[in-house]
């Protein structure tokens, strides 16, 4: 499904693997499997229409022409759930570049800020893609993005798990134009901002904490 730049995944073998992680009794060993099935399948949306230039190769019988990833594609997880679907990632883009951001929100002010701060170059052609499991109130993945636009990449793009129609809401309101693929799109946050009916804390039930 798509709407606005929102891309919730339709695939079957996601849907499958989203009942298993918001199963309350999955088993942490489960729930990493399930974790990896998804993050590697919506990776494989997130760069469906991504730059490809076709290039010559042989193959054991002939040879022809065919297409290879053009864009330099740059993950950031944040930390720490982001690291999560990082395996995911790795497995489908092994040359991918990978950058960490660890992000803080002041429990006063409720503003984020970073206090750790790893990337790779960003050049023109870079696809930045950030990941973070869950998009609930979206103002980390927000001030991530800030700082991220000033590196100048091609484009931008956000992966999560799952996502709140209040933090969908926030990121598009500041950059329209970045593109978000979910494996869903719940109901709403609750009053302790967490996302309902959502699957708990992600990095607690993926590392075991």
């Amino acid at each position: 499904m798509e709407m606005n730049n929102v891309f919730v995944s339709d695939h079957h073998v996601i849907g499958d693997s989203l009942t298993h992680l918001r199963n309350k009794n999955t088993s942490i060993e489960s729930f990493r499997n399930y974790s990896d099935k998804i993050c590697f399948l919506l990776f494989a949306e997130a760069i469906r229409d991504l730059e490809f230039n076709q290039i010559k190769i042989e193959t054991p019988l002939a040879p022809m022409l065919s297409p290879k990833l053009a864009d330099e594609v740059i993950v950031v997880p944040v930390l720490r759930s982001g690291v999560a679907m990082l395996f995911g990632a790795m497995q489908l883009l092994p040359k991918s570049k990978i950058g960490f951001v660890g992000m803080q929100r002041d429990e006063k002010t409720a503003i984020a800020s970073e206090y750790y701060w790893k990337l790779p170059e960003i050049k023109k052609n870079s696809v930045v893609i950030v990941t973070d499991p869950m998009l609930a109130t979206g103002g980390s993945l927000l001030h991530l993005i800030n700082l991220i636009v000033k590196k100048k990449p091609k484009e931008i793009r956000v992966v999560c798990v799952v996502s709140a129609p209040e933090g969908i809401e926030r990121i598009h309101k500041e950059f329209p134009k970045i593109k978000i693929f979910t494996a869903s799109l719940d109901s709403h946050l609750n009053d302790k901002k967490y996302i309902v009916p959502g699957l708990g804390d992600y990095g607690d039930r993926y590392f075991g904490t």
